[in-house]
């Protein structure tokens, strides 16, 4: 069974997440100047999530007239670890455990990115841990 019970679940965590990274003091105007539109296809549950990291940083749920340069597609289990910090999307890439088409060398670069940003995440998730413990589901 998937930590996330739909995909306004996966918006308000991993969406909100994306959200917040356009206006970090760090990592956001790296973002901005990515200048890149990244879809991830989320599954377990299906999700569908763009992100256009440039200057007009925008975060959209579900589908989208953006176009995306890079598609990722990932078990949203996979996502969930890997914004807590404890899975390298490199390894999870090169395994096939996370599929890419596009140019995934610009993904690599923004990956350190995220870093500042795993704190935000397991803040924001936190409270849904407290409820999963609670019910005696995983985590």
């Amino acid at each position: 069974m998937s930590f996330f019970k739909d995909g306004s679940e996966i918006d308000k965590y991993i969406g909100g997440v994306f959200r917040e990274a356009g206006n970090h003091p760090r990592s956001g105007p790296k973002f901005r100047a990515a200048n890149i539109v990244m879809r991830v296809i989320y599954t377990d549950p299906d999700f569908e999530l763009t992100v256009a990291l440039r200057e007009d940083f925008q975060v959209a749920c579900g589908p989208t007239d953006l176009k995306p340069d890079v598609t990722m597609t990932m078990p949203a289990d996979v996502a969930d670890q890997f914004w807590r910090g404890d899975y390298n999307l490199t390894i999870g890439l090169a395994k096939g455990q996370v599929k890419a088409k596009g140019p995934i060398g610009k993904i690599l670069r923004l990956i350190p990115l995220t870093k500042p940003l795993f704190p935000m995440y397991r803040a924001q998730i936190a409270e849904k841990d407290r409820g999963v413990a609670r019910e005696g589901g995983p985590r």
